[in-house]
């Protein structure tokens, strides 16, 4: 559809439309509606929202997780304890087990698993946990080896959370 040089990867396909900039990108409407209509909700598929535990759900207006489809999305989840409290000490291994634990049980909650993955991003307080909080990563991904990304932030929403995960599956049409 859409290249980052600018040029149109993909031919339009009702011809005759003209292109216009997006962003700084070049987008045929005919490729982009096409696009549209292969990726969005189809009519019937409704909005799943999965609510988890957390204490800050009803404060910021989110849910745990959302599935459209066979799309489900996990939001940003923190080690956070049913009563609220923070879990896994000061250890960023049991913080990131905890945070992989409840995307687990919202994935179960929404009909799929956590084989299901396709991308995690983990927000890290610190470098230098890296290889700790990715060991616990690979022990549980072991065999489905999603994409994911790990990135340093200078805080998370409590000071004592370590790491953040934030996961993305996507269901299979055989499930």
């Amino acid at each position: 559809m859409i290249c980052g040089s600018g040029r149109v990867a993909e031919t339009r396909f009702n011809g005759g439309s003209q292109p216009y900039t997006h962003r700084g990108f070049l987008v045929y409407w005919d490729s982009l509606q096409s696009f549209h209509e292969r990726f969005s909700m189809r009519s019937g598929d409704e909005r799943q929202r999965i609510s988890g535990q957390s204490p800050y759900e009803p404060i910021i207006g989110f849910s745990r997780a959302v599935r459209c489809g066979h799309f489900i999305s996990v939001s940003g989840t923190g080690p956070v304890n049913p009563d609220g409290s923070s879990a896994g000490g000061d250890d960023p291994a049991l913080q990131m087990a905890s945070c992989l634990e409840i995307i687990r049980e919202a994935l179960e909650r929404a009909g799929s698993r956590l084989e299901d993955i396709v991308r995690t991003r983990i927000y890290l307080t610190s470098a230098a946990d890296w290889e700790s909080v990715g060991r616990v990563h690979g022990k549980y991904f072991a065999l489905c080896r999603p994409a994911s990304t790990m990135v340093v932030v200078a805080a998370l929403l409590r000071p004592e959370w370590k790491v953040e995960v934030e996961a993305d599956a996507i269901i299979s049409e055989k499930d």
